[in-house]
């Protein structure tokens, strides 16, 4: 594929897959002038799919459009869709994806890094706020403070990577799953004092809250044993799962707020303490991992019109690649 980035340009995109995600992507591509909506491509009825206006194509017909399409975000769940999707379609198009299964992302880059170099694309995977931002809070934290310690907390919020990993448990109608942060570890560690003599890590740091609405003859002791036992996601965590009716599912757990804060506590030459805090307070976790999604396929256009092929993480982009701002622009306002 060929790609000429000017400033001020339009790159055309398209969207696979139309979750929440996919959705929001569709909302916040309207809000980048630089960027063309050339349509929405499902595995569903592409007749039974509504949009915001957005021309819906069935999946299928994905490879009539590589001469059309810039970069391709790909909105599937990082459970079973994207170790698939993103690689197969990196062959064809640039690509992005918000994958975020950490114990599998080095397996993800070098699946896709293949896919892509062999065709000559741009992939850039991971492009969410954790893995994301949250991963470029830490590398520069830790840099600049190497004698210290980083915690990461997430929540109170739904993941929607581990809602559409228990809605993939057959008999599972719906599902939420909050991350829930342990409170008193989070005060203590935001003062910049680290307990002395605890191990932290994700499993003592959070709690899984889990709310299921399961079919009328579902198994839910079996959906139970499922969820709490599931690699990756919940083994080895503070586990809640509560089953609850359609009717109270819909009226609590309809949102999809979320959140959380990457703190690096350190000290410098004279014994001298710094606390550094990246925190994200999000109303709706898929608004803004859309948004990231959309700077990072401004990104992915632009190191292909550069021919710098393959896979790429957050730590390969730099900052001017994201904006829609010229490199003049930036550093006579931003630096």
């Amino acid at each position: 594929m060929r790609c000429v980035f000017l400033i001020g340009g339009g790159m055309n995109i398209a969207i696979f897959g139309y979750g929440n995600l996919g959705r929001s992507v569709e909302l916040n591509s309207a809000m980048n002038d630089d960027m063309n909506l050339v349509g929405v491509f499902t595995r569903r009825n592409p007749a039974l799919v509504k949009t915001s206006g957005a021309t819906v194509y069935s999946a299928s017909d994905i490879l009539k459009f590589r001469d059309r399409i810039d970069v391709l975000i790909i909105c599937g769940g990082s459970a079973t869709d994207l170790p698939e999707m993103t690689p197969a379609l990196a062959k064809d198009f640039n690509v992005v994806d918000s994958f975020d299964t950490h114990a599998r992302m080095a397996e993800h880059l070098s699946r896709v890094d293949a896919a892509a170099l062999s065709s000559r694309h741009t992939a850039v995977i991971a492009a969410g706020w954790d893995p994301g931002l949250f991963s470029l809070a830490r590398i520069y934290s830790e840099s600049v403070l190497p004698n210290g310690r980083t915690c990461t907390f997430w929540g109170r919020g739904v993941s929607q990577g581990h809602s559409d990993a228990i809605r993939r448990i057959p008999g599972v109608v719906d599902a939420r799953q909050y991350t829930v942060p342990n409170s008193e570890l989070y005060a203590e560690i935001r003062s910049g004092r680290i307990p002395e003599g605890v191990e932290l890590n994700a499993q003592n740091m959070h709690i899984r809250d889990c709310y299921v609405v399961a079919a009328p003859d579902a198994d839910r002791g079996e959906i139970e044993r499922r969820i709490k036992t599931m690699p990756n996601y919940f083994e080895g965590y503070e586990t809640h799962v509560t089953f609850v009716p359609e009717s109270e599912f819909a009226a609590k757990h309809a949102g999809l707020p979320h959140g959380g804060s990457v703190i690096r506590c350190g000290s410098t030459s004279t014994g001298e303490r710094h606390t550094v805090e990246f925190r994200l307070d999000l109303e709706s976790n898929p608004e803004f991992t859309s948004s990231v999604l959309l700077a990072y396929a401004r990104a992915a256009y632009r190191l292909s019109s550069e021919g710098s092929y393959g896979c790429k993480t957050v730590f390969d982009i730099a900052p001017k690649y994201l904006s829609p701002q010229s490199y003049e622009d930036l550093v006579a306002h931003s630096l």
